[in-house]
This record gives C-alpha cells, structure tokens and sequence, in this order.
C-alpha cells in the first residue's frame, strides 16, 4: 500500500507515520510537509511545499496512491474565525479536491475530532463538519472521518503546543486508567495509527470512526 500523510510532523502525524514505517503492509510512505523533519527510513520519502495550499504545484508527484491520511490541523484557540476557516477547511479541500482525480482508488482519511458536528456551538465543530461533508462528495475511492476525542501519546510522540504538551504531562499518569475504563472517550496515537492503516486496507462499516471506533479498528489486522 502506498500512502501520503499530512501533518507527519504534527501530534497526531507522528504517530500515524511511525505506525505506516512499521507496518509491512505499507510499502512507500510520502510525506508532504513544509520543510524538512530530518527523519530517515527506508520507504519514507518527504516532498517539501512551503506553501501547502499550492499543491498543484507537486500534482505530479501526487498519482497512484492507495491512502491519504490527513492529519494537518490546528487548534482554533486564540485563532480568528476566518483564519482557522483558512487552515481547517480551505487548505483541506484544496488539497483533497488536487489529490481525487489522481488517485481513483484512495482512500481519503481525516482527522477532526470528538464533537464535531453541523450544530455544534463552537466555530472549530461546525467548521470541521463541513470539511467533513464537502470530502465526503469527492471521487475518492472511500472517505473515512475520525474523531477522537483524548488521545495518549506514546512511543515519543510530542505536542508542539504548549498548552497541549502542559495537558498531557498532567494526565499521564491517569492515561492507562481513562484507556481501560473509557475506551468510548479515549485512545492512544499509536492505536490511532494502527487503525487508519486497517481501515484503508480493508475499509470500515461506518464513515465517521469515533474513539469506540478507532479502537477497534486499531486492533484488527
């Protein structure tokens, strides 16, 4: 399986490229990212775009892949509603709607998160879930959402968000205990990982994985 991953340097990006290098099933890993990570593996090559929203500009890197795992986000503390507009859904689609056409037989997954939805009272949900709907009317093969809600970052996986890295070094010693007795509300990055590989190679029931979901699928192979 060829992939590409946005956001491989991001929170959830790490993990979810550590999981593709590992995995056998994997066997080229593309990662489009806005400047060097300086990380090196056999089956990892990295395209470097400054500017993400000029994806045209590398169309022709961009065919004949079987997965693309979106992970590239922000969080909209702080942010203007225009500007996290910008990043969240206009830069999404932008690139969802270079990669459709080039690649019939994607599968297209994107990372938004727990309370996402149409109705939801804070910008970063509804906005989210309009991502999500104009995605899901693209030509790709299929088109998953996940919406994790608490995620324990594992195996060295970092936040570069401050506010982030400070909310994980508290509840970390909590992690194991919200893992085990709220699987409906947690998991881990590096579940998360497993999971999107699975749901790309073999598809899921459901188009919107929530964290009971990405559990499960984060656990069959």
């Amino acid at each position: 399986m060829r992939v590409l991953i946005f956001g491989a340097t991001g929170f959830v990006g790490q993990g979810v490229l550590r999981e593709c290098l590992l995995d056998t099933r994997v066997s080229e890993v593309v990662s489009v990212l806005r400047a060097p990570s300086g990380q090196r593996a056999p089956k990892l090559t990295e395209i470097v775009l400054r500017e993400i929203s000029k994806i045209e500009d590398v169309a022709d890197q961009l065919a004949g892949y079987d997965a693309c795992f979106f992970c590239l986000g922000v969080s909209s503390v702080g942010m203007s509603k225009a500007k996290y507009k910008n990043i969240t859904f206009d830069l999404t689609i932008t690139v969802a709607r270079v990669l459709a056409p080039l690649n019939p037989v994607m599968t297209f997954i994107y990372v938004t998160g727990g309370g996402t939805s149409r109705n939801g009272w804070q910008t970063w949900s509804r906005v989210k879930a309009l991502t999500e709907d104009i995605l899901a009317t693209l030509p790709f093969k299929a088109a998953y959402f996940f919406r994790p809600n608490f995620i324990q970052p594992l195996n060295g996986v970092v936040s570069k968000t401050r506010w982030y890295m400070a909310f994980y070094a508290v509840t970390r010693p909590l992690s194991p205990l919200l893992l085990k007795r709220f699987p409906n509300l947690a998991t881990t990055t590096e579940r998360l990982g497993q999971a999107m590989i699975n749901v790309a190679a073999a598809g899921y029931p459901v188009p919107v994985l929530q964290s009971a979901d990405i559990n499960i699928a984060g656990t069959i192979h």
